[in-house]
């Protein structure tokens, strides 16, 4: 019930440019993926962040997805919930992996979005090198 409250309470926060937005942001996909595991493990905050040797609200933040975290912080929480960064990846990987569709382009740094008859095509290619 908490969980859900805090939820409402951050996505008002963020107000409409938020929600509108097409691409998540990382830190609220890791943030999300931080709490959840948090909660399914049944451990505190406050015991995650001691373990992790990061201070409470600042781990409240990350979670929140209000503060990009360094990669020595966010190596810290990940071990502390007993997650290596393949986990981390693999996890984001699979909660976004529908939400988006794929952009290709002619060349580097050509970030249009692919039309519906090339996206199958591409996805295929994505899951390949995947695999």
């Amino acid at each position: 019930m908490t969980e859900t409250v805090l939820r409402f309470l951050d996505e008002a926060r963020r107000g409409p440019a938020r929600a509108a937005r097409e691409d998540p942001l990382m830190r609220d996909l890791i943030g999300d993926l931080l709490r959840r595991t948090r909660i399914e493990q049944g451990r505190t905050l406050r015991e995650v962040a001691e373990d992790a040797q990061v201070s409470l609200p600042y781990l409240s933040e990350i979670e929140r997805g209000r503060k990009e975290a360094s990669s020595e912080v966010l190596a810290a929480v990940y071990r502390s919930l007993g997650l290596g960064l393949s986990d981390v990846l693999a996890e984001l990987y699979r909660s976004t992996a529908g939400q988006v569709p794929p952009r290709v382009g002619a060349g580097a740094g050509d970030y249009r979005r692919a039309d519906a008859a090339s996206a199958p095509a591409h996805r295929a290619q994505v899951m390949s090198l995947a695999a």
